[in-house]
């Protein structure tokens, strides 16, 4: 099921007449607003993700645990970004796993693995956004089946039990967009790094300047791994279960109805020409346009010069600015499901309401 999740959802969002050929596939990443101030919660509350009859419950937010004695288990699966301080003295807990998913747009003929293999952050894992994808269409990067995830993940060395840290190399980018992969496959303990690997940098952390061969083993077997669930094969022992989530999303149909109904706000993260059709899509064969009653806060609106979150007030503005009201649902969209997570993740961080139409 979720094999085609992002296959359909592209080409429905391109082609803005949705077709009534596409099959009916969940489209939507949503949860459910707790309605209060926007304002970064100092002591926790809880917001539920509707279902159809039965409720899911996580916390929305909390004050991070910063005890000596860590383990990730007590960290909050409601803050959904740490910093690079919190990440350097916590770099060697137990169960603790940093990844870098460094992806970039394919006009910066920048290659993420080559820059892995250069500079990341010490222990890091390759999370490869291209390879981990479903093999079954040519659309980018988009969400691999369950099983095929599952045994992406596992080749990686990566168990339920452990909690995750994800970044970028550029501040906050594609992080956001396998934070929200691990989420929608049922692992809600995943956390994206403040300002990336260029952040960490600035501090004056370490990097390692080389991989080691059982990082770039672990990155290939994981490459290797997935393409054998798609040939049918087994692909090898499984340490991690996936859970996919169908509360958290939206039929086509839904989606329709709320071109007519407008019963939730549309952001899209794209860059105004884009959205406005001025400028062409960066990919061959794409229309130009936006979803009909959607608006355009592009996402880096929401990060400062050093690519970290803006602080809440000034998140807050951007919506303001753009007419988004904060005690409304909203939905995002981008181009092939990495910008539209930074609007998410923000979005979760504010505890707002919002479905992700990628």
């Amino acid at each position: 099921m979720a094999s085609s999740l992002f296959s359909r959802t592209l080409l429905g969002h391109r082609l803005v007449q949705f077709s009534s050929s596409l099959p009916q596939k969940p489209l939507i990443f949503s949860s459910v607003l707790n309605k209060r101030q926007f304002r970064l919660q100092a002591q926790p509350t809880y917001t539920t993700y509707k279902t159809s009859g039965r409720p899911s419950r996580f916390i929305a937010s909390s004050a991070i645990e910063t005890r000596t004695n860590f383990s990730t288990q007590s960290l909050s699966t409601s803050d959904p970004v740490v910093s690079v301080d919190w990440l350097h003295a916590k770099l060697r807990g137990p169960d603790m796993k940093v990844l870098d998913a460094s992806w970039y747009m394919p006009d910066e003929q920048r290659n993420p693995i080559q820059e892995y293999q250069v500079a990341h952050i010490p222990g890091a894992l390759f999370f490869d956004v291209d390879g981990i994808a479903d093999r079954t269409t040519k659309l980018p990067h988009m969400l691999p089946s369950e099983e095929a995830f599952a045994a992406a993940v596992s080749a990686l060395g990566i168990q339920n039990n452990d909690g995750l840290v994800v970044y970028d190399g550029k501040g906050i980018f594609s992080a956001a967009r396998v934070w929200w992969m691990f989420r929608v496959l049922g692992h809600d303990r995943i956390w994206v790094l403040d300002g990336g690997l260029p952040r960490w940098r600035a501090s004056g952390y370490d990097v390692e300047s080389s991989a080691s061969s059982d990082a770039i083993l672990k990155a290939s077997a994981a490459s290797e791994a997935i393409e054998k669930v798609y040939q049918g094969q087994t692909a090898g022992p499984v340490t991690f279960q996936t859970k996919f989530q169908p509360h958290l999303v939206w039929t086509l149909d839904q989606v329709r109805r709320n071109i007519k109904e407008k019963t939730h706000q549309h952001i899209d993260a794209r860059s105004k020409p884009r959205f406005d059709g001025a400028a062409p899509e960066p990919r061959k064969g794409i229309r130009s346009g936006h979803v009909p009653g959607s608006k355009c806060i592009p996402f880096p609106q929401m990060l400062d010069a050093s690519q970290t979150l803006l602080p809440a007030d000034e998140l807050k503005k951007r919506f303001d600015e753009e007419g988004i009201s904060l005690e409304r649902p909203v939905a995002t969209s981008c181009g092939t499901v990495v910008t539209a997570c930074v609007l998410a993740l923000v979005l979760s961080l504010t505890v707002l309401l919002f479905y992700l139409y990628l």
